[in-house]
């Protein structure tokens, strides 16, 4: 178990790292943010110099591999950082200086337990991108087909199990303090990056991800995920079919290439609704480096390391949810939140529908190019706090998705209207899945299937039974054991007095990270 020591030690880097880069003015700064934090920002920026406009993909980038993807998480918590900084952090790129080829050639050996080349008749050593969890090579197998090779980074998983460490010590202090922070839930965001990069950090399941979206997506015409060589795939190496394309970013050569940019913008929204809604289970890392259009005008997607999962009623209401704001019916959006428990049953379903109509009434029938994001954004976390909304870890990477799947959109397509290419896709789906006929198949295999349990279910009568609500039930958090707790175990004598001091004057360093939780 890590010493406290050790996590104010690493607190302690960081946010002097964070300072140096301006990164604790917009805490410092930010009503919601506690006071005590608000008090430890300011000793913690003590004597660093700090640049005008704060650079927070900088500061991140600087900290290390696990900063740059918590700072991708924290991208999608406006609620959480602040407006500037997860605008600013929405513009963090995941890539680091290769490691060595003889590295990489020595963990695929290790990986296999035999030699690369009774694998690869060739690996081309300079690799094709190098990101903070791995890094993917070129190469051609021994039957001759070329793939692209990803391997994990020699130690990642240490460093990556070391740093989320702390990161959930400094989320509990956080909590701690109630108020604001509670709301916001900062351990269960901790709690859900740290599964999100565990799963990276295992590159079968990766391949399995891409495997199960491909069998998902297959009937999509125009969106293609490439296949997984298996038998040169394991837990920290994956081969993968090579793709030839352009990425979807370089838009004038998508012209020059003939493609049409707005029919593409078109189809990449619908498959990322077709996989959101209809399937319940999508590709969470849709940024512009993981899509390529090939010549025939195909999209194909890359990099499955963080996929998303919505259950069938979660589904529901999400459709439900899009259908009524671009409808206009914000009475339905209203009950829906109180339906799902997102918002506490005290409040007034009118009230919030009212609220919902401020929000929403602005963005109808208008092209992205024409929205102000940041507006909405403020209006829609201004209601979350004003009808005691909890955050939603569950929705965090569906969010993050449809940001990044909207700011490709728009650049292919600056008159794309969303709503208005979401709303046929949304109807036919609701029509399916929550009209009379499927309603009363629903009906049907849910009382067979209860009168098949009855027997199981009179024996568990007194077990508990599960939560109600939209959001699924929260993983279970490890137990952090706060520093006040601690001091209370120990001695009052002097000595004992003079570490809680030193312990007390160390966390205001951890304030520097922690408050980037609050």
């Amino acid at each position: 178990m890590t010493k406290p020591a050790t996590h104010i030690w690493r607190l302690l880097k960081w946010g002097r790292t964070l300072a140096r880069h301006g990164a604790l003015r917009g805490i410092e700064r930010d009503p919601n943010t506690p006071q005590p934090v608000r008090r430890l920002t300011r000793l913690a920026r003590f004597g660093a110099f700090q640049p005008r406009e704060p650079d927070y993909a900088a500061a991140f980038r600087d900290i290390g591999p696990a900063a740059i993807k918590l700072g991708q998480t924290l991208a999608t918590r406006p609620d959480l950082v602040g407006e500037d900084a997860a605008r600013n952090l929405l513009s963090l790129q995941d890539s680091l200086p290769p490691v060595d080829y003889a590295e990489i050639e020595s963990q695929i050996e290790r990986s296999f337990e035999r030699p690369a080349s009774d694998l690869y008749s060739h690996i081309d050593p300079d690799p094709v991108g190098a990101a903070s969890i791995a890094q993917v090579h070129k190469g051609v197998t021994s039957d001759g087909r070329t793939v692209a090779i990803k391997v994990l980074r020699p130690g990642i998983r240490e460093k990556f199990a070391k740093d989320i460490a702390t990161y959930e010590w400094a989320a509990a202090h956080l909590e701690a303090l109630g108020g604001e922070a509670s709301r916001l839930r900062p351990r269960l965001t901790i709690a859900n990056f740290k599964r999100w990069t565990n799963r990276e950090l295992d590159l079968r399941r990766e391949a399995a991800s891409a495997s199960e979206l491909a069998a998902a997506m297959k009937g999509f015409h125009g969106y293609r995920i490439p296949e997984i060589d298996w038998d040169r795939t394991n837990g920290r190496v994956m081969t993968i079919e090579w793709i030839d394309g352009i990425k979807i970013s370089e838009t004038q050569k998508l012209r020059d290439a003939g493609h049409d940019l707005p029919a593409l913008a078109r189809r990449l929204v619908l498959a990322f609704l077709t996989q959101a809604i209809s399937g319940g289970f999508f590709h969470a890392d849709m940024h512009q480096g993981n899509l390529f259009v090939r010549q025939d005008g195909e999209i194909v997607a890359i990099d499955f390391g963080i996929m998303g999962r919505i259950d069938r009623r979660a589904r529901q209401w999400l459709a439900e949810i899009l259908y009524g704001l671009t409808t206009g019916d914000y009475r339905r959006v209203a009950e829906i939140h109180f339906e799902a428990q997102y918002v506490p049953s005290y409040h007034s379903v009118d009230e919030f529908a009212t609220a919902l109509r401020a929000v929403g009434e602005p963005m109808r029938g208008k092209p992205v190019s024409e929205l102000s994001v940041g507006q909405m954004l403020d209006g829609l976390f201004a209601i979350t706090r004003d009808f005691d909304m909890q955050t939603q870890p569950h929705l965090l990477l569906l969010q993050k998705t449809m940001v990044m799947v909207e700011g490709i959109a728009t650049q292919l397509d600056p008159e794309i209207n969303m709503w208005d290419v979401a709303a046929p896709f949304v109807r036919s789906w609701i029509r399916d899945e929550l009209g009379p006929e499927a309603a009363l198949a629903d009906r049907i295999r849910e009382d067979t299937q209860t009168l098949l349990r009855l027997p199981s279910l009179l024996r568990r009568l007194e077990e508990k039974f599960p939560p109600k609500g939209g959001a699924p039930e929260p993983p279970p958090l490890p137990k952090i054991e706060l520093i006040w707790e601690r001091r209370q175990r120990e001695s009052r004598g002097w000595l004992g007095y003079a570490g809680a001091a030193v312990a007390g004057g160390a966390l205001v360093w951890a304030g520097s990270l922690a408050g980037l939780f609050g």
